[in-house]
């Protein structure tokens, strides 16, 4: 036999070594997302897992000589070979059942499942740092607060029953600050409701504090050490200018709570949001230094290997057991057991223990995606680095070759799974990487040695926060280009399906790269892969926007956008435009925004600072050039005014008697006066526009409020009304009987807990002659001016059937106009397909052509308009 036929059929071989541990480890991972998801078919699983090991290990003994020289017995043979991969798999998958078994009913608490409607007093140890986090309260108001992971180990309700055991939960706590919030580690009592999360989280539960949690045993003294460590250096970090400041604590130490939203967000289209997170460089790093300390020091093997391990262990205290960190740090500690043990330690199969035994350890991480992500992307590098250098080196320099292939390895891996998380691809995280990442090491090393230094001598905590903060600044500012350039978010297929298609055009792709044979399959291969992409593109994606791009009426004058629970109206004359309001939700608005093809704000007004009014602030940011706000209230709405200044826009409070001009309209500002000591919904900032269309926006004014309005102007009939705060009942049905609006436009969520529209505000609309255009029905509703007429489009039919096109009668898809009369005035209501649900039409393979596009046409004279006494 051949030497290199040997080293094949060798198992200590190079390339089977290398491979032997993929298929359990994806075995594993498999394995359990399905049973942290079905934990009832956890006992089935393992009953047969446990006879399919039995049955493989005694296949597995049967001697070879038992095996006739025959086909079918070479057959035999090939399929006994793949018996131990069997039985590891088989074993893996019993020891994660039974790990299920054991650890469900801890997640399940006889008294959560008894009264999960009532609130429980509750002792929990905190597990995780607190995150600041905001929500919309009873009525709209924005409540903020802090939400962090913690262990529940022990509840009591009100009879005096209790509960041991324990179980990961969510805490929410309203009205805290993050620098009140109890410290990691700490034991704390809490009143609180509790909520099931879906199975497979690995948060059983959710819990909302009803009330501040009590301290009741502190932290102890590693934890406590961890937490001041991170405190100084953040406060070190806080005083630094710029994006530095930011990301200095979330290099060294993972720390992100310093990150305002829009450099988070453009770390994240840039593609560089992982350099914040701790990973196995940041291990490597840490054992690397601790044991050339240990050599300078002239300890032996055994005493660096300790030293190695002790420091790691308080490095991960430290930094946090985040999902990547846990497994960074695992591959770190197999890597020390080969060591000590004198063996060798190649990459994926460290990478394939570490999952297998973190994952049959805690089940439920298989559904983490920072997990799935820092594993991916460390196989993606073991994997591929090498493979597409090579494939690389024969267009450019061997060089730059190798320094492409690293962000391109881990870009290819974890793309997937960043589809099925947010459905864009991020075109340049590749050249981002290429240009930031070679300073996430030196900003590592650095803010490392900051944190230390100032740990040891405070005075010098600031200086060498210095250190960390030129490498940081660099990967801000390259952040910040890239996620501002042309194009750095494109589209994709959302859901489950996006994720396949990537996954399966990343397969193709590297086969099509790194394959040696068989040219012209491949050749023929990267054909069809083109053709997919601009397939994808071309017909399903930009088609689509273009469409939709073209349904809307191109002269309209006001446009309510569908986002939820909340208001984010656009109003337009010629090329200026003006957003009253931004709603819940960034990612909602710029949908709207590029689907109204706004790219600028001229003038943003902000009525008042509830969430549902402010929330997607995000999205128009930079874009804003003048500001209305109402009265600010509390330190968050100040510093959403400094976060608006520092945009570069000009920012005003606005009260009654300003006005101005918005192309060819007029804008007024009703209310509130200068001297006003209302605050919230009733200081909202209320506006009148008038020229070639007349509206007037309303905020979240209640019924005394709108009486106030009434008596300081002299309102008129209007074309449009912004129906205040999103249809509650509170209102004047005087002041809408005196506008006497033709459209009455309601913003407001589907399925909302609030009741909204209220019956008692669509009788009184009714009752004003005011046609009712409602979000949650009709989606995008648009308003223009057609020949003196008010036109109103809107992009779905309200309470439309779920009826398939292929079933639906030729006749039904015919154009038709209806005309009602209401309080002299005439309403023609104009449908394409009317009836029908658009999901359901495009469902069934409809071209979006016959998507049904819904007119409706109110015919009226201005000359019936007279002034209101």
């Amino acid at each position: 036999m051949s030497a290199p036929r040997r080293e094949a059929r060798n198992p200590e071989s190079t390339r089977w070594a290398d491979h032997r541990l993929t298929v359990p480890a994806v075995f594993a991972w498999g394995a359990a997302f399905v049973l942290a998801g079905l934990p009832d078919a956890a006992a089935s699983v393992l009953i047969g897992a446990v006879a399919c090991l039995a049955v493989s290990l005694a296949l597995w003994r049967l001697p070879a000589s038992s095996v006739r020289a025959s086909a079918w017995g070479r057959l035999v043979r090939r399929a006994r070979s793949a018996l131990p991969t069997v039985a590891v798999c088989a074993g893996i998958g019993a020891c994660i059942a039974a790990a299920v078994l054991v650890l469900q009913p801890l997640r399940e608490p006889p008294l959560l499942l008894d009264e999960t409607q009532g609130a429980l007093s509750a002792e929990l140890e905190v597990a995780g740092t607190p995150a600041e986090t905001a929500h919309s309260g009873f009525g709209g108001e924005s409540v903020t607060g802090v939400r962090f992971e913690a262990t529940l180990h022990r509840l009591e309700n009100t009879d005096g029953r209790s509960d041991r055991t324990s179980t990961r939960v969510l805490v929410f706590v309203d009205d805290l600050a993050t620098a009140d919030a109890p410290a990691i580690g700490s034991t704390i009592r809490v009143d609180a409701r509790f909520r099931p999360t879906d199975d497979g989280s690995q948060t059983a539960w959710l819990a909302f504090a009803e009330g501040h949690p009590e301290t009741i045993r502190p932290p102890g003294w590693q934890l406590a050490w961890a937490a001041e460590l991170r405190t100084r250096f953040a406060e070190a970090a806080r005083g630094l200018p710029g994006d530095g400041a930011e990301l200095v604590p979330g290099l060294a130490l993972g720390d992100d709570s310093l990150v305002d939203a829009s450099l988070d967000e453009a770390m994240k289209v840039s593609g560089l949001s992982h350099l914040t997170a701790v990973s196995g460089a940041n291990c490597a790093i840490v054992i690397a230094g601790a044991f050339l300390i240990a050599g300078f020091a002239g300890l032996r093997r055994g005493a660096r290997l300790g030293a190695a391990s002790a420091v790691l262990l308080l490095f991960v205290i430290l930094v946090t057991p985040q999902p990547s960190v846990i497994r960074a740090a695992a591959m770190a500690a197999i890597v020390l057991v080969s060591i000590g043990a004198s063996r060798s330690a190649r990459g994926m199969p460290v990478l394939c223990l570490a999952v297998v035994s973190l994952i049959v350890t805690d089940p439920w991480l298989s559904h983490s995606f920072g997990f799935a992500l820092s594993s991916l992307a460390t196989a993606g590098l073991l994997l591929f680095t090498r493979p597409l250098a090579s494939a690389l080196s024969h267009w450019i320099p061997t060089w730059l070759a190798a320094v492409i292939a690293v962000p391109l390895a881990a870009q290819l891996a974890c793309q997937p799974v960043l589809a099925l998380l947010t459905p864009t691809i991020a075109p340049y995280s590749i050249p981002a990487n290429l240009l930031a990442a070679p300073a996430a090491p030196v900003a590592t090393v650095a803010g490392l040695l900051g944190c230390l230094v100032g740990a040891l001598v405070p005075p010098l905590a600031v200086p060498a926060a210095w250190l960390c903060w030129l490498p940081a600044a660099w990967i801000g500012a390259v952040a910040r280009f890239f996620a501002g350039a042309p194009g750095a978010r494109l589209p994709w297929v959302p859901g489950l399906a996006g994720a396949l298609l990537v996954l399966a055009l990343t397969a193709l792709a590297l086969w099509v790269v790194l394959a040696s044979r068989a040219p012209r399959i491949r050749r023929a291969a990267a054909v069809l892969l083109v053709a997919v992409v601009v397939g994808v593109y071309g017909g399903v994606l930009v088609g689509g926007t273009i469409a939709l791009r073209l349904s809307v009426p191109q002269n309209w004058r006001i446009a309510a956008c569908d986002i939820g629970q909340g208001d984010a109206v656009l109003v337009r004359s010629g090329d200026v435009t003006a957003l009253i309001d931004t709603g819940p939700d960034p990612d909602a608005l710029r949908a709207c925004l590029e689907r109204m093809q706004v790219a600028h704000i001229d003038l943003l007004v902000l009525t008042h600072f509830d969430l549902d009014h402010i929330g997607g602030l995000d999205a128009v940011v930079g874009r804003a050039h003048a500001v209305l706000l109402g009265p600010t209230d509390s330190r968050s709405d100040e510093a959403v005014v400094r976060r608006l200044v520092e945009s570069g826009a000009t920012v005003q409070q606005a009260a009654r008697g300003d006005r101005g001009e918005l192309g060819a309209l007029r804008w007024d500002v009703l209310w509130p006066t200068a001297d006003t000591t209302l605050r919230g919904n009733g200081a909202s900032v209320t506006m009148a526009f008038s020229g070639d269309i007349d509206a007037l926006f309303l905020g979240d004014l209640g019924e005394s409020d709108q009486a106030q309005v009434m008596a300081d102007n002299r309102l008129r009939p209007v074309d449009v009304v912004k129906v205040a705060h999103h249809g509650s009942g509170d209102q004047s049905a005087e002041l809408y009987n005196r506008i006497h609006a033709r459209a009455g436009l309601i913003s407001v969520g589907a399925d909302n807990d609030y009741g909204h529209p209220n019956a008692r505000i669509l009788e009184i609309l009714a009752g004003a002659g005011t046609r009712v255009f409602r979000t949650d029905q009709l989606g995008l509703v648009v308003v223009s001016i057609e020949h003196g007429d008010t036109v109103v489009w809107s992009e779905k039919t309200a309470g439309a059937g779920a009826e398939s096109l292929v079933s639906v009668p030729p006749s039904r898809l015919d154009t038709r106009t209806d005309r009602v009369r209401t309080r002299g005035y005439c309403t023609r209501r104009k449908t394409n397909g009317e009836g029908l649900d658009p999901a359901a039409l495009l469902g069934a393979g409809a071209p979006r052509a016959r998507r049904p596009r819904v007119w409706h046409r109110v015919v009226s004279r201005r000359t019936q308009h007279s002034a209101a006494p």
